[in-house]
């Protein structure tokens, strides 16, 4: 169930997507919540760090996990613009985070419902909680408009 308060959080995912997109990273940002509070930030930076698991999601994981002094992050909400990758949604569990809130769907490499659903699988010690859609045009657009730049 989408709050109302989820659409301020997926904004400023949406201004991390905008970061990378700055720096000619694909413009993925992500955000992560407790208690009503952005404690982790992220967006991608796989080219500029040479790191293929610079993920937005990777990011702001760890940056909450910092924050917080461990790796548990119960009663937490991660929103990102597009649909997190098997690394990202085993991140994601393995964080122990209760609940995802992403824009678009990657139907390439999604794992919160397009190609499967790791996040609410029942088979692993922890599920998530996932809603999908949210402002999902807008993140679909940032993307769409970084490849068409990338082609030309």
């Amino acid at each position: 169930m989408i709050r109302e308060e989820d659409y301020r959080f997926m904004q400023e995912a949406i201004e991390e997507a905008k970061k990378a997109y700055a720096i000619e990273e694909v413009p993925i940002g992500a955000v992560v919540v407790k208690d009503g509070e952005v404690i982790g930030r992220g967006y991608n930076l796989r080219e500029r760090d040479h790191d293929p698991t610079a993920h937005a999601e990777i990011i702001a994981i760890r940056d909450a996990a910092c924050w917080l002094g461990g790796w548990r992050l119960t009663g937490c909400t991660l929103y990102v613009t597009i649909e997190p990758c098997p690394m990202c949604a085993g991140a994601i569990l393995n964080a122990r985070i209760d609940r995802v809130v992403y824009g678009a769907k990657d139907p390439k490499a999604g794992c919160a419902g397009s190609l499967m659903n790791i996040l609410t699988d029942g088979r692993f010690n922890h599920q998530a909680e996932v809603i999908s859609g949210l402002l999902a045009e807008e993140c679909a657009e940032l993307m769409r408009s970084f490849f068409k730049r990338l082609r030309k």
